[in-house]
């Protein structure tokens, strides 16, 4: 499998995938550019309810997103409602596979498990399209395949996704509904179809991004409070809070990724300019331990967005989204961080980029 870090543009008039090369100290080089065949949406935020500075323009987590196997990474083209898949070839480059429209209008983020993909568009009032998320089959090479009768309101048909996320067996998917406070859960069913959804409240205001647990619990990001809760999940889709809303003292949590061994979350603290750590016990409780900035002192301050942890599970990156840049950390066996490099290309836009994927 290669070393891999990948971005995205979000470029308006075309959206690209910049690849980095990942040594084996978990520094970054860039690679090469490409293209999506699909336009972002700039500076251009799909939501009226957060500041239009141009950061986290797509309001979500998983816009970028790679298949559990690696084989497959999907990105979404907002600015032209459309879904781009590529096969990750052995050299970590990128072979476009298909492009198809999203099944709604702005798509902000996607999920894939098996062959099965999802996706959440945020919808628009003004050309009367409702919020959803639809769903496709994945052919073997690549190919991306509408499910018919696939399309599903969530909560209300205003409500912002901010993610769609598969749980670790597959067996459901949960969104995310910024604008609504609430956690939406559908039941996947043998068809590629779901039903649902299951609505429960999320326990802090403004859900943002969602990360799952190995063992099924459900971790929250809440940017209002700058906290992260963490839930068990019943058969029957119904959520119960293990911690609730536990504030880090910073400003905008607004992503969540874990290490590999499941005992420590790090969340994006957007305009903070921080990364903050969490003890996980194994009962899910959680602990908040520290905080670093994303890029060192001397260097143009970064503010945090997208998240990843690499497979090898040895390092932590951090998409600036104020910069286009991808701060990297090497992660401490007590959870710590510590900053490593600060990569940047030319190729892509300072303001505007989301989306990372990382192997």
């Amino acid at each position: 499998m290669p070393r891999m870090v990948y971005m995205m543009t979000n470029r308006e008039t075309s959206n690209e995938v910049i690849a980095f090369y990942r040594d084996t100290n978990g520094m970054l080089t860039f690679m090469g550019s490409y293209p999506t065949y699909g336009k972002g949406t700039g500076t251009r935020k799909v939501s009226d309810v957060t500041a239009n500075d141009g950061i986290d323009p797509l309001v979500s987590q998983g816009s970028l997103t790679l298949s559990r196997d690696a084989r497959r990474l999907f990105a979404v083209n907002a600015g032209s409602n459309s879904i781009s898949s590529f096969t990750v070839a052995d050299s970590g480059g990128l072979v476009l596979a298909d492009v198809k429209p999203s099944g709604g209008v702005l798509p902000n983020s996607v999920d894939i498990f098996g062959n099965l993909l999802y996706v959440s568009n945020v919808g628009n009032a003004a050309s009367q399209s409702a919020s959803n998320i639809a769903g496709f089959r994945v052919e073997d090479n690549g190919r991306l395949i509408p499910i018919p009768g696939a399309v599903h309101y969530l909560s209300t048909i205003s409500a912002q996704p901010a993610q769609v996320l598969f749980t670790p067996n597959g067996s459901k998917i949960v969104v995310s509904e910024f604008t609504t406070d609430r956690l939406s859960i559908f039941h996947v069913n043998k068809n590629g179809n779901v039903t649902g959804p299951i609505i429960n409240d999320s326990n802090g205001t403004r859900p943002l991004g969602c990360y799952f647990l190995s063992s099924g619990i459900l971790l929250v990001t809440e940017v209002a409070s700058s906290a992260l809760s963490s839930y068990s999940m019943s058969e029957n889709g119904i959520l119960n809070v293990i911690s609730g809303s536990v504030p880090n003292g910073q400003k905008t949590a607004c992503w969540v990724t874990t290490t590999r061994n499941d005992r420590f979350a790090y969340t994006s603290n957007t305009l903070s300019g921080t990364i903050s750590t969490y003890n996980i016990d194994n009962s899910g409780q959680l602990t908040v331990l520290g905080h670093i900035t994303s890029t060192p002192v001397g260097v143009s301050t970064g503010i945090p967005i997208d998240a990843g942890v690499s497979k090898d599970g040895l390092n932590l990156y951090i998409l600036n989204g104020n910069q286009g840049t991808v701060s990297v950390f090497k992660i401490k066996d007590d959870g710590g961080l510590v900053n490593l490099q600060v990569a940047a290309s030319a190729h892509y836009p300072y303001f505007g980029s989301q989306g990372l994927a990382v192997l």
